[in-house]
């Protein structure tokens, strides 16, 4: 019998990349999956390929009256969760005088503000033995051009993970982080760069990581079964690096 059968999860941004990979993976170890998106393209296409024991609701992370509703859905209509993988995120790479306040809000609201609230609405459906895994970077940990903000949201999210760990430890609830490297998915088309400019970037992030290769969605999906499962019911503020070995290696 599988860690997570019969059990109950919602993994937020869980149309595409990271977050499908993670709700194939759960569905397919036998689990109830609740998945999230906000493009009404990507939300059919999920339809079509992800498992029939996966549940869709199109909700917006970085939207507080949309995290509310969602939030009464799955009150409504599971009870409760045993896990949250709050995986929603977006990452816009742009210079220093390029950024404007209104994209500064925006990214914070879906990358900080989104995820905390989301975690508040959620809290009453969780109980003893769940588990919550945010999904932070490796950029938090060295300096990216272009990358000032979106580091920030991670580094914000590394510091709500170590409270919250404290805070619900005592309800039994773990909270934990998956902290990706370069990673093979769909989000590196939408940092903004022109196509040589990625091109260029991808090509030097590839030359750093001491393993040779960029992840893939899989990789950072075990990672989360992994904290989401009982085998790390004894591992709690953490965050578990799937990076290649870059962070050692930045140069």
């Amino acid at each position: 019998m599988s860690d997570h059968e019969n059990k109950t999860y919602l993994v937020t941004g869980g149309t595409t990349g990271i977050g499908a990979a993670t709700v194939a993976a759960l569905a397919e170890a036998g689990a109830t999956v609740i998945a999230t998106g906000r493009n009404p393209e990507t939300l059919e296409r999920a339809r079509q390929s992800l498992p029939q024991n996966t549940e869709l609701i199109a909700s917006d992370a970085g939207n507080v009256e949309d995290i509310k509703k969602l939030a009464a859905q799955i009150r409504e209509n599971h009870g409760k969760l045993d896990g949250v993988v709050l995986n929603a995120g977006i990452a816009p790479f742009m210079p220093l005088e390029a950024w404007d306040e209104a994209s500064f809000d925006k990214l914070f609201d879906v990358n900080v503000k989104g995820p905390f609230f989301l975690l508040q609405q959620l809290s009453p459906l969780l109980g003893e033995g769940a588990s919550v895994v945010f999904n932070t970077s490796v950029v938090r940990d060295f300096g990216l051009a272009g990358a000032a903000p979106y580091g920030a949201t991670k580094g914000a999210l590394r510091s709500l993970i170590r409270s919250l760990s404290v805070e619900l430890a005592g309800r039994g609830i773990r909270v934990n982080a998956v902290a990706p490297g370069p990673i093979e998915t769909p989000i590196y088309g939408k940092v903004g760069m022109a196509q040589e400019e990625l091109d260029g970037f991808q090509a030097h992030m590839a030359s750093r990581i001491p393993l040779g290769r960029f992840g893939s969605a899989s990789d950072i999906a075990s990672a989360f079964l992994f904290l989401l499962s009982p085998a790390a019911g004894f591992i709690t503020g953490e965050e578990l690096y799937v990076d290649g070995g870059i962070r050692n290696n930045v140069a």
